[in-house]
């Protein structure tokens, strides 16, 4: 068990994601009654609904109050077609990821049955591999102008950011955390494109390369890396990389392993704060129709209570699900019958029953 009681503050947020929380909040719960972990839960209400009757998107005592009284947030999905230009979604979302320096996007890519992949050579090794983000600079840091809008010479600009503060950080947070389980370090870039930023990558990349000689690593275009994903993913251990290819690499990766209906992630800065979610956003054709898959939010929970050091109790969640996937307990999205709510009940009876 976890040392300690774990203070865990959850938003919900829009369409699909209250429906999806819920029910990882109620396998949390079990892992606690069967004494795997203390924790506490505390719902805040913001998303688009409290942005429309409020105006308020979240305040700076709401942000002070999550960041110095909870140890982590479990989060579900933010966008709302009621706020078109999801400035709710920004603030919550990103504005959390900014604010709090949640510097690293980890998304484990773990392949829980075979069948659940569109690869037809999914079964000859197992797939499990992680994608460590950069998740504060690149192209999402909104630097750029627009010139001559409306006009036939509209020029876009947006500008991608990289120092090396930022990269090396996250850089030597991959080989950190590869070395002590063997997993090669595989850099994505596209340095013979963009050789600026990219350059700047490779250079801080063989630097603290070079401070691991026991662990092994490589570099690869992402465009190569790409395709070799659905190719042979199995041969990835851990891949590093800028935030906009992250962004597109971890979806890639999630429909490898299943769909994200079964993609938990993490936003962190370890040892100091993170945002646990799942990564399939908010859904608003399917909410309320019992279709969605909260799969993914319970393993979020899981890597959230496995970062905190409450192994047993992430084992458990994680059990759970891999038990429903084999006895084939499953929403439509991976080919079953079950609704949200059977699949849910289902996950919490395992986890309160203790079995392995």
């Amino acid at each position: 068990m976890a040392s300690g009681r774990l203070r865990i503050a959850v938003i919900g947020g829009d369409g699909i994601g209250p429906e999806v929380t819920r029910h990882a909040c109620r396998a949390l719960r079990a892992a606690a009654s069967a004494g795997l972990v203390e924790l506490e839960l505390t719902d805040f209400p913001h998303g688009a609904d409290h942005y429309l009757a409020t105006g308020e998107t979240m305040s700076q005592s709401t942000f002070e109050t999550l960041r110095d009284d909870f140890d982590a947030i479990l989060f579900g999905a933010v966008g709302d077609p009621r706020v078109p230009d999801g400035r709710h979604a920004r603030d919550l979302l990103l504005g959390l990821r900014v604010r709090l320096d949640l510097f690293l996007n980890r998304r484990p890519l773990r392949l829980r049955a075979p069948g659940l992949s569109p690869l037809k050579s999914a079964d000859a090794a197992p797939i499990d591999f992680e994608i460590f983000r950069e998740n504060t600079e690149g192209l999402y840091v909104g630097v750029g102008r627009v010139e001559k809008e409306g006009t036939p010479e509209e020029v876009a600009v947006s500008e991608s950011v990289a120092s090396r503060f930022a990269v090396e950080r996250i850089v030597r947070l991959a080989f950190e955390y590869a070395g002590p389980l063997g997993l090669r370090v595989t850099l994505a870039d596209k340095a013979n494109a963009v050789p600026h930023m990219f350059g700047l990558w490779r250079r801080v990349f063989s630097e603290v390369a070079s401070e691991y000689p026991g662990v092994e690593s490589e570099m690869r275009y992402v465009d190569a890396l790409a395709m070799e994903m659905i190719r042979v993913p199995a041969r990835f251990g851990v891949i590093v990389t800028s935030n906009l290819l992250g962004d597109i690499l971890s979806d890639l990766g999630a429909e490898v392993v299943g769909g994200p209906g079964l993609a938990p992630s993490a936003n962190v800065n370890p040892g100091l704060h993170g945002l646990y979610e799942p990564v399939h956003g908010s859904a608003p054709d399917i909410v309320g129709t019992g279709r969605a898959n909260p799969m993914a939010a319970v393993l979020s929970a899981a890597l959230l209570l496995r970062d905190h050091g409450a192994a047993e109790a992430a084992d458990a969640l994680e059990g759970a699900v891999d038990a429903a996937l084999a006895q084939g307990v499953r929403t439509p999205d991976i080919g079953g019958g079950a609704s949200t709510s059977e699949v849910g009940d289902w996950l919490v009876r395992r986890v309160a029953s203790g079995a392995a």
